[in-house]
């Protein structure tokens, strides 16, 4: 059937269905470069971002499946070469490309992922120098974690056998790459620390391509080197091989023989040593004899005869001891003219004395106050009796008892003219003995 003939009607999504089938078609497998932009890493793990250059742009997405193999992390700016396929999504109507690998343009993708790593863990302090510890001078067990049948278990044993031969050696057998090498590394670290049977820890590998030392770039094997209490020697590849497990050791060995160099002395530079500061405490102690000795003898020259000097020390008794005699009595003397000083002031002010004399004041002062209070109680009783004898001249009940009474009108008011009444008017009169309730029937005016 011709599906471009003009009896044929197309919905949206079969003409989508076909134009997805022949884009999917006709480039499958393409090589794209551009720029990233509008990246975006969604919970979902799949990855969404935009290639574009000077001319056009290109909406790209990554699924989870290869997302989770990329060894770095896409950044907006970054150069890429995608290979991958178009299709079409057909909810927006927009085709994509659908990528399978991606690599940076002009660098390695592993070398990208190594600078990536290296600036990340650089950043949260996994590298700096106040977190490394310090190789035990003297270990009695070493640690061992690489592959048993590599090269690098050999050159180790060979030189720890040749320097040591009595040092004891821990093997941890680990896959040192490939897939999953990486978390056997780490694992291995953690054990060596559960265990705390060495005293120091030796990680590493034989020469290889990046790809082949990758398992120590890896971000799970440095936070076990970094978190790890025993030191850790890094010896991977040769000496112009670098990973980021060397940044996070607490020492970095450029090969693994160099490694087992490093962790101890040999015996017989060890031995040499002892043999050398054996002489030295030999000429020391022969030296410090000497001295001694010298010392000694010029003692004995200054040492005179010991009955002189006892006469000496006798004579130098007898006369401390007048002296002592002396003193102590010149002491008693003037302890005894103190004492008898201080009872005489005691004598003189004894206080039995005092006592009486204060309570013979006190007497006195008591007969005083008594006459003078008699004499002012006399003196305000006289004033109270002159006082109440004029309060009764002026006293209004004499007035009364003479025949006069008090008119006032009923709000109290105390009547002085027969003017202020009115007839009817209710009075109320007090006498000397008594009061009565009267009515005014008539007035007189008039003045007196």
């Amino acid at each position: 059937m011709d599906i471009f003939s003009e009896k044929t009607i197309l919905t949206v999504g079969r003409l989508t269905a076909l134009l997805r089938g022949v884009l999917e078609e006709n480039f499958e497998h393409l090589w794209v470069q551009g720029e990233v932009s509008n990246l975006s890493y969604p919970s979902s793990g799949h990855c969404y971002f935009t290639l574009k250059d000077s001319d056009a742009q290109l909406r790209c997405v990554m699924f989870k499946s290869a997302a989770k193999n990329l060894k770095f992390r896409l950044t907006d700016g970054m150069s890429l070469i995608v290979r991958g396929r178009i299709s079409v999504y057909d909810q927006r109507g927009e085709y994509q490309l659908i990528c399978e690998y991606v690599e940076p343009d002009g660098v390695g993708a592993l070398q990208t992922a190594f600078v990536q790593m290296k600036e990340k863990l650089a950043g949260e302090g996994l590298f700096a120098e106040a977190h490394k510890i310090s190789l035990p001078r003297f270990p009695r067990k070493i640690g061992v974690i690489t592959s048993p049948t590599g090269a690098a278990i050999h050159d180790i044993l060979n030189v720890l056998k040749r320097r040591f031969a009595s040092l004891e050696v821990l093997l941890y057998p680990v896959r040192v790459q490939g897939e999953g090498s990486a978390l056997e590394i780490a694992r291995a670290i953690d054990e060596m620390n559960r265990l705390a049977e060495v005293d120091v820890v030796i990680v590493g590998r034989g020469g290889g391509s990046l790809e082949d030392l990758w398992a120590f770039n890896e971000e799970v094997v440095a936070r076990a080197v970094y978190r790890s209490k025993i030191p850790v020697i890094s010896a991977v590849g040769h000496e112009t091989d670098w990973t980021i497990c060397d940044f996070v050791a607490d020492l970095r060995a450029p090969t693994p023989s160099a490694a087992a160099e490093l962790v101890i002395a040999s015996a017989a530079e060890l031995r040499n040593q002892v043999e050398a500061l054996s002489r030295r405490l030999q000429r020391s102690v022969e030296n410090l004899l000497v001295s001694h000795f010298k010392q000694v003898q010029s003692l004995r020259r200054a040492i005179h005869d010991p009955r002189t000097m006892l006469g000496h020390l006798a004579q130098r008794t007898d006369d401390l001891s007048g002296r002592l005699d002396m003193g102590l009595r010149v002491a008693v003397s003037s302890r005894r003219e103190h004492f008898m000083r201080l009872h005489d002031a005691l004598l003189h002010n004894e206080p039995k004395g005092r006592v009486e004399a204060l309570r013979q004041r006190v007497e006195l002062l008591s007969v005083r106050s008594e006459g003078l209070l008699r004499q002012r109680l006399e003196l305000l009783r006289q004033r109270f009796c002159d006082n109440t004898a004029r309060l009764e001249v002026l006293s209004p009940l004499k007035t009364l008892a003479r025949g006069y009474v008090i008119a006032s009108q009923s709000d109290g008011t105390v009547v002085t003219e027969a003017g202020l009444l009115e007839t009817g008017e209710l009075l109320l009169l007090r006498f000397y003995q008594g009061q009565a309730l009267c009515r005014v029937e008539s007035l007189d005016a008039c003045k007196t």
